[in-house]
Order: structure tokens, then sequence, then C-alpha cells
């Protein structure tokens, strides 16, 4: 895959992106693979236990988040009546506010909002809606990551706790347990009053999966990854993360005739499609580097050969499809087009690189700079 092709999925992702998660999602693919070394799953990311200072203006994510981000408010950006995506935003906000206080100080109001203005869960699970108690899986990618991130900027190791024990309550209400018949280990879309989804959406279990994964590297790195409680609580959320996908890589294993999972996993009457299959492939690689040990050759052989099939239904103008359409999952018509998607594939190809050739380490890499990583052929 050559590095003009990538460089037009990264254009159509920030073209196409028009909503608050998808600024936040956008954000965070542009750090990883522009600024490896300065994401949390990269080999510095505390430099000396604080978070990375970075020249907004020299760095592709901040510059691009910076106009979406309100410094006034409450929240960081207006989220349509969801609590959680707002949040998306926050590891932009606070990597902007080493160098500019005002960020800083709306990302904060962003954490105080999410503690104690939104409503919970009967189990205290921060709902992701504003108005009811509401789950939904996509809450785990916008707003623990950000708590856990603000953790680090406040030396605050109960926050940090709060933003792991936020993702085991999700599981605790919207996972499926390990030993059903069918989809153990996954989760469910949405639970709640309003807009309730028991159906096992693929792109919904990548954003638990990709979210915790976010979250486990950001304590895995602090300097409070020694700690007793949190220690305990990774070890319980590690677990988490490998029931989605191993429930997942089953789904997919089921069907050796369909190369990319279902919209809804359990569910053959769905099209195979490119979103939720990319965001687990991503969280496959993510996992295996964080923990090789307990995400070895099963789980990269099975990222291999979906990374490969992503990359053969990438077009030449840089869009991913089929894809469902991001604003209704129920939509039976593949869409041609996903902000989501985009945003998924960058988070892949800056996985795979970070695992396969160690390229976390390095502090930036060059818009031309993409090398053999990105090739479909590569081992």
């Amino acid at each position: 895959m050559s590095a003009d092709l990538i460089n037009s999925v990264i254009t159509q992702g920030q073209n196409l992106a028009l909503h608050s998660w998808e600024y936040g999602t956008f954000a965070e693919a542009l750090l990883e693979w522009y600024n490896p070394a300065s994401s949390v799953f990269g080999s510095n990311a505390f430099p000396d236990g604080k978070i990375p200072v970075l020249q907004v203006a020299d760095t592709r994510s901040l510059s691009y988040a910076k106009p979406q981000i309100s410094t006034s408010g409450d929240t960081l950006v207006d989220g349509d009546g969801a609590a959680g995506d707002p949040a998306s935003l926050g590891v932009s906000a606070i990597l902007i506010g080493q160098t500019e206080p005002d960020y800083l100080s709306a990302a904060e109001r962003q954490v105080e909002h999410l503690l104690t203005a939104v409503p919970r869960y009967s189990n205290g699970a921060i709902s992701h809606r504003e108005s009811v108690a509401e789950l939904w899986a996509d809450f785990v990618y916008m707003a623990p990551p950000t708590l856990a991130y603000w953790a680090i900027q406040s030396n605050n190791s109960t926050l940090l706790s709060t933003a792991i024990e936020q993702c085991i309550l999700y599981r605790d209400v919207l996972g499926i347990p390990k030993n059903a018949k069918s989809a153990g280990g996954l989760w469910h879309h949405i639970i709640g009053p309003q807009s309730q989804d028991l159906g096992i959406w693929s792109t919904g279990n990548g954003w638990a999966a990709a979210g915790m994964s976010r979250v486990y590297a950001t304590a895995k790195k602090s300097h409070f990854a020694n700690d007793g409680k949190i220690k305990s609580d990774l070890s319980t959320m590690k677990g988490i993360i490998k029931a989605i996908l191993d429930g997942a890589i089953a789904r997919d294993n089921a069907e050796p005739n369909e190369p990319l999972l279902r919209n809804y996993l359990n569910d053959t009457t769905w099209f195979g499609e490119l979103s939720g299959t990319t965001l687990l492939t991503a969280t496959a690689y993510r996992m295996a580097q964080l923990e090789p040990a307990d995400f070895g050759h099963s789980y990269t052989s099975w990222a291999d050969s979906k990374r490969q099939t992503i990359v053969g239904k990438i077009s030449s103008d840089g869009l991913l499809s089929p894809v469902i359409n991001p604003l209704n999952w129920t939509d039976r018509t593949p869409a041609t087009q996903s902000p989501e998607a985009q945003s998924f594939a960058v988070l892949m190809f800056s996985a795979y690189r970070d695992f396969s050739s160690g390229s976390s380490k390095r502090s930036s890499v060059s818009e031309r700079d993409t090398c053999w990583w990105t090739n479909a052929q590569c081992p």
C-alpha cells in the first residue's frame, strides 16, 4: 500500500468528520500515526511521568483538533445529547493545554462534568447520554481514555482507578457471559430507556475493546502501574478485551467464506463490513504489542489476515467500503463511506506498524515515511 493511498485515507477521514466523536477519533488516529512515541502506546508516552509537551503548530493531530474544541463550556464540543462523545477530544485538549492553559482548563471542566453532572446507571456506570442513564459500548472509547489521561495530568491514582472501573462497570451491564452458547464475551450495543439495542454490533465491540486498550496502555505506562488495586483491575480489563477479541475471532472462524466480520457479529443475515473489522484488527495488534504473552500468534495471524482483506477493499481514492452507516447501525444497505472507518484504518496502520517494526519508539513520522509496514504482503 503506497504512501499516497494512505494519505488519501487520511484526507478522506478529515473531509468526512462532522460530529464530536468523529473529531476526537480522527485526532487520536492522527496522533498515533504521526507522533507514535507520544501516544499512550508509545515508548515515551509520559516523559518523567508527565504528559508530553508537543508544539501544536508542528503536531498535525493537535492543529486539527484545536479548532474543534470549545474552551468556554463544560464540555469540549456540543455532543448533541451525548455525554460521552465530547470527551473524545479530551486527550487532544490535555496535550494542547501543556502550552495553552485555556485548553487544560477546558479539559478539566469536561472531566468534572462527566464525574459530577452526567446521570449514572444503577451500578455506577457513567451514562453515555446527558438526559437518561443509558450505556452505549461506544462510550468506552470516548470517556475512559480521557479520564485516565487526566489522571496522569493531575497525578491522581484514584481517578485512574475510576477510569478502569468504568470500563468494568460497562462490561457488567453490556457484556455477554463467556459461557453463553453464542457470542460469549462480546457486548450488547446499548442498554437503556431511549435507544436500546441488544444486538452484538461489531463496531460497538470495536469501540469498547479499543477504548480499553487505550486505558490499559495509559495505566501500564504510568508510575501507578504497580499500585495493587490498579494492577488487579488491569488484569480484569485485559481479560475483558481478550474475551471480546476471542468472541469476534470465533464468529469469524465460523464463516470461512466471509472475509469480514458481520455488522451484527452473530447474525449471518447481515453483510460483512469494514468498520468493526478494522477497529478490532487494530486492537488485536495493540494488545499483542502491550501483552505479547497473552495475545500471541493466534491473535496476530488473525489480524494479519483481516488487515490484508481490509487493504484490498480500500479504493484508489482512499475510501473504505462496504461500511455500516455510522448514523444508522440498522441500515441494511452497505454504505460507501464512513468517517469512523477512515479513522479506524489509520489506527490499524499505526498499530500494525508499531507491533511489527517498533516504530512507536520514534518521535514522529513524516507523511511520506510509510515504508513497508502498510503493504498487504508484509509478514
